[in-house]
């Protein structure tokens, strides 16, 4: 297997990290000449033009693959253009089982967004790549391998280890997480209608319903814990997070939503996305040529 480390560290840190994975990796800085504001496409758009074989696999730094989980997603990518397992933390603090909770939920709903995906690379280089400019950049990913007429596996049993941000950086993400629901409008929408719901619900005190909300939502996160054989990665104090995180996810969608209205976008890394993801009519009207190839072959 080809090891690509694309690393956008300060130049001192770049050389230490040089000398200790030049070794074993393809150890090289992002490409200067890609105007993207995403870094994290810069990094993917910088390895695929290193690639050398077919079958991609793309993760964030903090992710870390066993050998089963590695041959299992190669297989996957001999049927399918793109491939979304699952990520679970390791070890769990607080603020890594709040997230989980996120991540039940997900497995209910079309599965979890992880820190890594598999694709082919033919189809990367058939589409020239994907929008670098957007905020939710597996989404975008994965959305414009399907406009060129791909196809996206999601095996809910396929696990990855992740392990957990600070808790600061937690933090930093709550804002920014909930501008991605924009590129998922009905998502978005029913998001918003969660915090007026429960104010007027306990202001005219009806409790029971609430209670009975509560109680809804970790069934519902159990549930997603449960598919796949997730029991056997995420702890049962996972699925009583997941009301914790609905109910911050419901005031920061209020907090994207006045970033959107007020600043035109969301501050990342030094940028200004206006963009969470460019909606699927745009993409395959932009990719027709690549789907008419793709299904020529």
């Amino acid at each position: 297997m080809q090891v690509i480390v694309v690393d956008a560290s300060p130049p001192d840190v770049f050389a230490v990290h040089a000398v200790n994975w030049s070794s074993f990796t393809t150890h090289i800085a992002p490409d200067a000449h890609l105007r993207i504001a995403n870094g994290k496409v810069k990094g993917v758009l910088t390895g695929l033009l290193r690639a050398k074989y077919e079958h991609l696999i793309i993760a964030d730094d903090d992710v870390r693959y066993d050998l089963s989980a590695l041959i299992r997603m190669i297989g996957l990518l001999d049927s399918f253009h793109a491939v979304r397992p699952q990520n679970y933390f390791a070890p769990l603090p607080w603020h890594a089982l709040w997230d989980t909770g996120r991540t039940l939920l997900n497995r209910m709903t079309g599965g979890d967004w992880p820190g890594t995906l598999g694709v082919r690379r033919s189809m990367l280089q058939a589409t020239d790549g994907y929008d670098g400019d957007v905020l939710f950049e597996n989404l975008e990913l994965t959305r414009t391998v399907q406009a060129a007429g791909g196809v996206e596996a999601v095996p809910l049993d396929l696990f990855v280890h992740r392990y957990p941000p600070s808790s600061h950086h937690f933090w930093s993400q709550r804002i920014r997480q909930a501008y991605d629901e924009l590129a998922r409008p009905w998502r978005f929408v029913i998001l918003l209608t969660l915090l007026p719901m429960t104010l007027t619900l306990a202001l005219y005190r009806h409790w029971i319903s609430l209670v009975v909300g509560v109680l809804a939502i970790i069934g519902l996160a159990e549930l997603g814990r449960r598919r796949g054989n997730g029991a056997a990665v995420f702890p049962f104090a996972a699925s009583l997070f997941a009301p914790i995180w609905l109910a911050e996810r419901a005031i920061c969608i209020w907090l994207a939503l006045a970033a959107r209205l007020f600043l035109k976008g969301i501050p990342y890394r030094g940028s200004l996305l206006t963009r969470a993801a460019t909606p699927m009519s745009k993409l395959r009207q932009r990719h027709k040529v690549a789907q008419t190839l793709l299904l020529q072959r």
